[in-house]
């Protein structure tokens, strides 16, 4: 049965600078915990400490640049 999202749920981030999160779907707005759908804006120069989530995120840049560090490299 499809559940209609009215609005995303803001929520607070880790990191250097204030970061926006809305999110659509996840733990928070819709009590998944298999998958996080979420808008972010984060101002230049943002960092956050490394994170190993137990669910599937995935990132989409609509707007300037994403650079990630791994333990295997940038």
């Amino acid at each position: 049965m499809p559940t209609l999202i009215e609005k995303p749920t803001q929520i607070e981030a880790a990191g250097n600078k204030p970061k926006i999160i809305q999110e659509f779907i996840g733990r928070v707005n819709s009590d998944t915990s298999q998958v996080s759908v979420a808008r972010m804006r984060s101002p230049s120069g943002w960092v956050e400490p490394g994170q190993t989530p137990e669910f599937d995120e995935y990132t989409v840049v609509l707007a300037g640049s994403l650079r990630v560090e791994s333990h295997a490299g940038t």
